[in-house]
């Protein structure tokens, strides 16, 4: 499962995640008193990186952090994984981005991300940061924690050269609204879905498939509905299929998405077709559930050809 020749590039946000564990998630005007916090690498961006590059993919992340201490150790962690940190710009004066994760005791979450130097990465730099590396790359991965111009930027640049571009609609903004007639593979959950559908003053149906198959004959290209422990349905085309996901141990979901992301772009970049790399992400996403942290439980590339037959 080793990826060839052809890279991957992540642009993305890059945070450093605080998480509190708790019996359940507070609701509104609530505390709840938990364990921790325990410090974790985070951010979109960085996270799906991390999940290509333990893949076997040759990943360069294009982002950026402050210039405080916090931004070099999140630097030195995603190293660490193996990723290419040369397109992550250190922005003088502003914070390292940070998320706020309180995880209950059946693994789910609620996040709160003070998005620091990731809300001023902006398209020049990512223009800068790719356009040397476009005739190596394979794929390029794009979430929208950053802002808007910096994803169209991605988005372009990618479509452009012929590459498949996978963008994490996750929120979905109007950069991604913009993004759909430029033929990026979407990938939203299903509440991202319909959400976009009526930005885009499309009806939502009663079902999934539906509202994914009119997703994809607006963007050209497929479009991928994760639905955690229920696996993914994939609209491409005049096609649609289900893939379930593996049975798991869960933990902590934090990250799943992430992971499911960064390995669908891994196995892209590296020539798989859509179906195969899909399977192949299901799989990282329910092994990567098992710990707590977005990148704790992500697996490598053993774990995911063991966890997938064929």
């Amino acid at each position: 499962m080793t990826v060839g020749a052809e890279g991957l590039a992540v642009v993305g946000a890059i945070n450093v995640d605080l998480v509190v564990s708790s019996e359940r998630l507070p609701r509104a005007g609530e505390t709840v008193v938990g364990e921790g916090p325990r410090s974790f690498g985070g951010g979109k961006g960085a996270n799906a990186a991390v999940a290509a590059a333990r893949a076997g993919a040759e990943v360069v992340l294009v982002g950026a952090v402050g210039d405080d201490p916090t931004g070099v150790e999140t630097l030195d962690l995603l190293i660490a994984d193996g990723v290419d940190v040369a397109g992550v710009a250190r922005l003088a004066g502003e914070p390292t981005g940070v998320a706020l994760i309180v995880v209950d005791a059946a693994g789910e979450n609620q996040i709160a991300v003070g998005a620091g130097a990731n809300g001023a990465l902006d398209a020049a730099t990512v223009r800068a940061a790719l356009e040397p590396r476009i005739a190596g790359l394979g794929c390029v991965l794009v979430s929208t924690e950053i802002p808007d111009e910096a994803v169209l930027a991605a988005v372009d640049l990618a479509t452009a050269a012929g590459l498949p571009c996978v963008l994490n609609p996750a929120p979905p903004t109007p950069a991604v609204e913009r993004s759909v007639p430029r033929g990026a593979i979407l990938t939203p959950n299903a509440g991202e879905l319909r959400d976009l559908l009526g930005r885009l003053g499309e009806p939502c149906g009663a079902d999934v498939g539906d509202d994914a198959g009119a997703l994809s004959r607006l963007s050209g290209a497929p479009v991928i509905v994760t639905r955690g422990g229920d696996g993914v349905l994939v609209a491409a085309g005049s096609e649609t299929f289900e893939l379930p996901a593996p049975a798991a141990e869960v933990v902590d979901t934090t990250g799943a998405g992430d992971t499911f992301n960064g390995v669908l772009a891994a196995r892209l970049a590296a020539g798989d077709e859509l179906r195969r790399a899909a399977e192949m992400a299901v799989a990282a996403a329910s092994i990567s559930v098992g710990k707590q942290g977005a990148r704790e439980g992500m697996p490598t590339a053993g774990e995911i050809a063991a966890a997938v037959p064929g």
